[in-house]
């Protein structure tokens, strides 16, 4: 790999950036000091140091975050502020969320630059379940746990997969669903004239969000914590 490359992917800017920063003398090589940006460096074997700093290389990153209200999920947007937006540290590294959530939900949101790892988890037929804590305009009947369980019709005539309904107070419930059509949970409950005020998810597969993440902060996390 190319060394303003690997240095690019680790976060130290630009490709332009990276150059500067090599040219400089502040990046050695086993040792040597390298100020050819185009320097051909193995990843995964050479030692390479930034300003007394020893970097280790990581093809693939992945990131939790408390996603706040009014940010939406995407890598771009020209009109409102993204996930990325929050990561300016990551800017470089082509993270992406792994599905998404609505501009106005909260809590857990996954982002990586791992493609198979998002198809994996986004895959219908792996049935990857997501739990979402949700606040309501009124009380809710204990007869919609039957009605969940056996899969919501929405209003487009859609029939909704088997989802596990939890009252936890009269007009505040977690909801679990093992699929991601457009403002499903939203739209599950207004299948039975009821809105949802707010909607937090606090589980997406094994990964739980961490009590001590407040919103709009984020995590690097590993790749085993996912399975």
């Amino acid at each position: 790999m190319r060394l303003d490359k690997f240095l690019a992917h680790l976060g130290y800017g630009t490709r332009k950036d990276t150059k500067t920063l090599v040219r400089s003398g502040a990046v050695l090589v086993n040792g040597e000091s390298i100020k050819d940006g185009g320097y051909i460096i193995d990843e995964n074997n050479d030692e390479v140091v930034v300003y007394d700093t020893k970097l280790d290389y990581e093809e693939y990153l992945y990131i939790i975050m408390n996603k706040p209200s009014g940010v939406v999920s995407a890598t771009f947007d020209s009109n409102c502020e993204t996930v990325l937006d929050l990561l300016p540290d990551y800017a470089s590294r082509g993270l992406f969320p792994v599905g998404r959530l609505d501009k106005d939900s909260t809590g857990l949101l996954l982002l990586t630059n791992d493609g198979q790892l998002a198809h994996q988890l986004l895959s219908p037929k792996n049935h990857v379940k997501k739990v979402y804590e949700v606040s309501l305009d009124q009380d809710v009947s204990q007869a919609l746990i039957p009605a969940f369980s056996k899969g919501v019709v929405l209003e487009d005539g859609y029939h909704c997969k088997s989802a596990e309904l939890v009252i936890i107070e009269p007009r505040k419930a977690l909801v679990t669903v093992t699929e991601g059509k457009f403002h499903q949970v939203k739209r599950m409950f207004q299948a039975f004239n009821i809105n949802v005020l707010t909607l937090k998810r606090i589980k997406f597969g094994s990964l739980s969000l961490p009590s001590s993440l407040k919103e709009g902060e984020y995590q690097k996390i590993s790749k085993e914590m996912i399975y």
